[in-house]
């Protein structure tokens, strides 16, 4: 425990799933977190109170991230709060899944301006002010096996995970010079609210049983390996995708071949 105490994290998309997982879980650890949402400000307000519960501070900001002068604001915020910043968490993503011949393109610019090109707003001005602190800093970006895999039905948002992880290695490449690690999270199939909104609770159950580890991953699961890369342990990790899906990946290419 405590292994980011006295440090200031940010976490887009961290009102629920993925984001608050990462979020809590960096709190424990000692971390002061900025709780960034766009639509569910109850749930974002939720995440500050359990922040606070676990004796850290809490800032909740609304921004969407697919605006770039938002997420300036966003960063500006986060500074006037704390006064410096340590450690961003680029989560907020979007996907609307439709086949590509029927896909509509709202959806699919959607997808894009936020799992993509958010995340760029979201690593770029994180960086400026990471590289003007002087200090070294930590940049987390969350991808998918989407990014390896294609399913069928998301070709927007496949493309903006595979294209993030490939941003994550070149922003790594880029701030070598100034100690600050970049690393890539392919999380696998997580149990999270936005995975309701396409499957059934059965056929989440029926889904787990098709990866190696007979389970859903949980945000825990990708909280506590965030916390890891966010740490000092992770400081000779840099440029690096983690894959974290309970042996999904190779699991299916198993079963295909």
């Amino acid at each position: 425990m405590g292994r980011l105490q006295g440090r200031v994290a940010l976490v887009t998309g961290a009102s629920r799933g993925i984001g608050r997982g990462c979020a809590l879980c960096l709190a424990e650890e000692g971390a002061d977190v900025v709780i960034n949402y766009r639509t569910h400000e109850g749930e974002a307000a939720r995440v500050a109170d359990e922040v606070k519960k676990l004796g850290q501070r809490a800032l909740v900001h609304q921004a969407d991230v697919a605006d770039r002068q938002q997420v300036a604001g966003l960063v500006q915020a986060t500074i006037d709060h704390f006064s410096r910043l340590d450690i961003v968490v680029a989560n907020a993503a979007s996907s609307v899944r439709q086949p590509v011949i029927e896909a509509s393109w709202e959806g699919v610019k959607r997808t894009i301006d936020v799992s993509l090109f958010g995340v760029f707003h979201t690593c770029q001005f994180a960086a400026q002010r990471l590289v003007a602190q002087g200090q070294g800093g930590k940049i987390i970006i969350m991808s998918s096996v989407h990014a390896e895999l294609p399913f069928k039905g998301t070709a927007a948002y496949n493309m903006a995970k595979a294209a993030i992880n490939i941003l994550g290695a070149t922003l790594a490449n880029e701030l070598t010079e100034h100690h600050i690690n970049v690393n890539v999270v392919n999380p696998g199939w997580i149990d999270t609210p936005g995975e309701r909104e396409f499957f059934t609770e059965a056929e989440l159950q029926a889904g787990a049983q098709i990866i190696p580890w007979k389970r859903l991953g949980t945000v825990r699961d990708i909280g506590r390996a965030v916390v890891f890369l966010a740490s000092d342990d992770a400081d000779y990790m840099t440029g690096t995708v983690l894959r974290i899906d309970g042996g999904f990946t190779v699991g299916l290419s198993a079963h295909e071949a």
